[in-house]
């Protein structure tokens, strides 16, 4: 399939699980992938794994947290690949633990990373969308925000907040041909999800119970996740904005 020939996307986290797959499949369709991550050694790598593929992709170290990084990765990415057509939003970070053991700073980072991090990506990339009435946005949100999930509270109020946010936007750019949609992973494979096990008091016990929870019968893995992704970033998905879409093996099953 070619259906992101000659498309420049963006995609943030790529250096990690999901970010990495997403990065290898955009590459296998045709795109022109930046890869961003705040290490650069890792964003490298997926780099790498794109172009050893008969793919297109560069590296751009970012840290979305701070808008003046988060700018000069845009500004790189438009010089050495050219306008961006698709941004992906899929860096992400938590701690686990009950919100009553949490800190103050704890907080400021989730927010920092899982909210106001893909606000300065929006705000660095929507107006160039915008002058070129054209744009695919796809967030990565989770279905903690969705659903809640514990040991997640101030991590799953930052993704409800990129849903909300997302739908926000949906309204605001559709006359300007952007449309932006939201995917929901269940829990993944990750290096994420491997910290979200340590912090659990017995982990074998939680995987067998989220094995046991999920009506497909196992955990994903970060490949389950481009698919999604990508249909909402391609043309088959032009008339479709403002939507949320769990990828979860039916863990959850929001209307």
């Amino acid at each position: 399939m070619d259906r992101f020939t000659g498309r420049v996307v963006v995609v943030t986290g790529g250096g990690g699980g999901i970010g990495g797959a997403t990065c290898r499949r955009f590459g296998a369709e045709g795109a022109r992938v930046a890869v961003l991550d705040q290490n650069l050694e890792t964003a490298e790598a997926t780099a790498a794994a794109v172009r050893e593929a008969g793919g297109t992709a560069a590296a751009f170290r970012c840290d979305i947290t701070e808008r003046a990084s988060v700018d000069a990765a845009i500004a790189g990415v438009r010089t050495e690949l050219g306008p961006i057509d698709v941004l992906v939003n899929n860096a992400g970070w938590d701690i686990f633990k009950p919100f009553t053991k949490t800190e103050p700073a704890h907080w400021d980072r989730l927010i920092a990373i899982n909210l106001t991090g893909a606000l300065h990506m929006h705000h660095a990339v929507l107006p160039g969308m915008v002058e070129r009435r054209s744009g695919r946005i796809v967030n990565v949100s989770s279905d903690a925000a969705r659903v809640g999930s514990s040991g997640e509270a101030v991590y799953a109020a930052c993704k409800g907040g990129l849903v909300a946010f997302s739908k926000t936007i949906a309204r605001e750019h559709a006359r300007h041909g952007i449309t932006v949609n939201v995917v929901c992973p269940g829990p993944t494979q990750t290096a994420l999800f491997e910290d979200y096990k340590a912090g659990a008091g017995n982990p074998e016990k939680l995987i067998d119970a989220f094995t046991r929870s999920i009506p497909l019968g196992r955990i994903g893995q970060p490949e389950d996740l481009p698919g999604a992704i990508l249909f909402f970033a391609s043309d088959d998905a032009g008339y479709v904005t403002g939507q949320v879409l769990s990828v979860s093996g039916g863990l959850t099953m929001a209307g």
